[in-house]
């Protein structure tokens, strides 16, 4: 079966970063409704139109269409006696909202001379990336699907 607008698309994929290192990957199948807009990047979705179980496709992502440009207004440096103990370490993640709402998750990318550096951009972001994605499984989908625009619970 071709992937086409409403059917349900199981996919794996391993995803490069600019480096063309690994940064990550999936052996177990991701699932969404192709056509409904959610679930994957819009060009991953085009490049995958009409292709058929078992294809592998590469798709590369500057950052306007995949992770989006580094925004410095994300990265913020306080004094280390204003953060709590235990985002005191890089790799410490601490969640906030902004203005308007929205979560934000801050990572701590760096502990020094009494302060401490947090980024909320993706790890990824200003990065062109390479997607190489493997077609899984299509099949047609339910009423149901195509009202929520999203697959149902899939167990594996």
């Amino acid at each position: 079966m071709v992937v086409t607008k409403d059917k349900v698309v199981s996919l794996t994929y391993v995803l490069h970063d600019q480096d063309g290192e690994i940064f990550e990957y999936t052996d177990l199948p991701v699932h969404y409704l192709h056509g409904s807009g959610q679930g994957l990047f819009d060009k991953i979705e085009e490049a995958l139109d009409g292709h058929d179980v078992g294809d592998v496709v590469e798709v590369e992502l500057p950052p306007a269409d995949g992770f989006g440009e580094r925004d410095d207004r994300l990265v913020f440096t306080d004094d280390l006696a204003n953060v709590p103990p235990e985002f005191q370490q890089v790799g410490a993640q601490v969640e906030a909202e902004n203005d308007r709402g929205e979560s934000l998750t801050f990572v701590v990318t760096r502990v020094e001379a009494g302060t401490v550096t947090v980024d909320a951009n993706h790890p990824l972001a200003g990065q062109t990336v390479r997607f190489v994605v493997t077609i899984r499984d299509v099949r047609d989908a339910t009423d149901e699907e195509r009202e929520t625009g999203r697959p149902a619970q899939v167990l594996h």
